[in-house]
């Protein structure tokens, strides 16, 4: 299939070769259907007939596949088609243009603390996801990790993974030894702790350019991966935290019981971290993340949804005093505050204070076009927001506008009922 490349494959345009490897080769191209740039690994012949090893490499390329549309999920490499033949196969995904992490791993290209923290902080929301949808992913290392050209991650090739509503028995010896917990070294059934471990590990790398374990050959780091503890952290970069040091030494716990009981646990310390260690201004993402899921006003919102709102707006911090929203002009964007009150101002009359979680200006969205203000919004304290315009939220996913729909008719709702309570005393 590999020579048919050239040519095209079923309705894929072939663009350009982007890389190769010892099973496969990827290629940049056209879905003529979707009108979108896709990656296609085309498998090697030679290896789906391997009579040796032909049936581990099939199970793993059909493992790959039967995940096509199922983990749609903004940190994941989405999987669009697939075939797998009696000579052929190949697999269809998202282009993801970026690099892998292995390059920052390296002690004289490592990244920042915080934006290890937050590469990881979404890397475990996505493995979460995946749990809840029933896949391990038991693969989970640097080279498995896409940071794209703006930034964000991608945790790509689920070959490896365990299905676990599949009654097979799973493959044994599949996997990078470096990054393997104890019971996937020693062929246990895995959960997820399997990958809270790995990503553990990958972020011990990303920390201080070093694995945890390492030895002259994998019967030597198996033996000291399932017998030994692994040094700090702080060994290798004392100017670390304890905080940090402690959440990644948990992670790579070999007792189960001590390890994070789930994913949900895991980005809770991350979150600390990220609350205690990291700059006070909201300039991360995991940061923005963990406020707007704190927000009242996003409590029906699924992750995928939190991460488009985080897509689709823009986030600043105003002194008091600053006004937000002038009478009579015209607009076409909503706020939401993050933190901090505002007041809302007629005239020279003040009708009412806003605080955290509360939305102004979203008629704009609802009536579907720029409308005069009909108020003075202005910051009574310093003020944490983001402003959302109406046009891009109305390019949102259906999902993330539904959730906004019922989120602005319950905040309209509760207005009613106070202007009605306001109105009872007057009368």
């Amino acid at each position: 299939m590999e020579q048919l490349a050239d040519k095209g494959i079923d309705k894929y345009e072939i663009i350009r070769e982007l890389g190769r490897g010892a099973t496969s080769i990827v290629y940049l191209a056209h879905d003529t259907f979707n009108e979108r740039e896709v990656a296609i690994k085309v498998f090697k012949h030679e290896i789906l007939s391997d009579p040796q090893h032909g049936s581990i490499y099939r199970k793993l390329i059909a493992n790959e596949a039967s995940l096509a549309g199922r983990l749609n999920h903004p940190h994941i490499v989405g999987i669009y088609d697939a075939l797998l033949g009696q000579d052929e196969g190949y697999i269809v995904m998202e282009y993801v243009q970026g690099e892998t992490l292995e390059k920052y791993c390296q002690t004289e290209h490592l990244l920042p603390v915080d934006t290890v923290v937050e590469i990881i902080f979404k890397c475990a929301l996505a493995l979460d996801f995946a749990s809840r949808n029933g896949v391990i992913h038991r693969d989970i290392k640097p080279a498995n990790i896409m940071i794209c050209q703006g930034g964000d991650i991608k945790i790509a090739d689920f070959g490896a993974a365990v299905l676990l509503k599949n009654d097979e028995t799973q493959m044994t010896g599949v996997g990078s030894p470096a990054y393997m917990s104890p019971e996937q070294i020693k062929n246990d059934r895995l959960t997820h702790q399997t990958d809270i471990y790995s990503l553990g590990v990958v972020m011990y790398k990303l920390l201080t350019g070093r694995l945890p374990f390492e030895a002259a050959s994998n019967y030597g780091l198996a033996h000291k991966i399932l017998n030994e503890e692994p040094p700090g952290i702080r060994t290798h970069r004392p100017s670390l935290s304890v905080r940090l040091s402690d959440v990644v030494t948990k992670a790579m716990r070999r007792d189960l019981t001590e390890r994070h009981a789930n994913w949900q646990e895991f980005t809770k310390d991350l979150s600390t971290i990220a609350a205690l260690d990291l700059p006070k201004e909201v300039n991360s993402e995991t940061q923005k993340f963990n406020m707007l899921k704190s927000l009242p006003f996003f409590q029906d919102f699924s992750e995928i949804e939190l991460w488009e709102v985080l897509r689709i707006s823009i986030w600043g911090r105003v002194p008091s005093g600053t006004f937000l929203v002038n009478e009579g002009n015209k607009g076409n964007y909503f706020f939401i505050i993050a933190d901090g009150k505002v007041r809302v101002m007629k005239g020279s009359k003040s009708l009412s204070t806003l605080g955290k979680g509360h939305c102004f200006g979203e008629m704009c969205y609802i009536r579907q076009g720029a409308l005069t203000r009909t108020a003075t919004i202005v910051a009574d304290t310093p003020v944490t927001l983001f402003k959302i315009k109406a046009d891009s939220l109305r390019k949102a996913s259906e999902n993330c506008q539904l959730s906004f729909n019922r989120s602005f008719m319950n905040i309209l709702v509760d207005r009613l009922a106070q202007a009605t309570s306001d109105l009872a005393t007057i009368y």
